[in-house]
């Protein structure tokens, strides 16, 4: 019966002992990876600097852009409103030129006959003076 236990304690023993390389090589291992991931994490770190130097840079690009596309939108608009001041005063022009027209209608429409005397009376003077000219 003891020899059992002496075996049974063996059996421990090397079981044991098995465990603990294993356990070793497993700890290793994960030292390897460990130490991988670490190194890893600090190239992702310096990355991830440079990242965030090169967004801040876009970024007052970005600012800098919107500053002067607000600049140059102001500057449109002042030339809008002048260009609207122009196509106002156009548009009075015409209209006054529109009441000249409509007043001479009228005036002509008023002395048709009159004006229509009035050509005949040149007419008659001018082939009077044409004659004289001819003689």
């Amino acid at each position: 019966m003891i020899i059992l236990l002496y075996i049974a304690a063996l059996i421990f023993a090397v079981a044991f002992a098995v465990l603990v390389v294993y356990l070793v090589k497993v700890l290793k291992e994960t030292q390897r990876t460990m130490s991988n991931v670490a190194d890893t994490l600090e190239g992702l770190e310096k990355q991830m600097e440079g990242i965030t130097t090169e967004t801040t840079q876009l970024l007052n690009k970005t600012n800098k852009l919107a500053e002067d596309v607000n600049d140059k939108s102001q500057r449109l608009n002042t030339l809008v409103d002048g260009i609207k001041g122009i196509g106002e005063t156009v548009q009075g022009f015409n209209q006054s030129i529109r009441n000249v027209s409509t007043s001479i209608t009228r005036v002509a429409e008023e002395n048709k006959e009159e004006t229509a005397q009035a050509v005949k009376w040149g007419t008659i003077v001018m082939e009077m003076f044409k004659k004289r000219k001819r003689e």
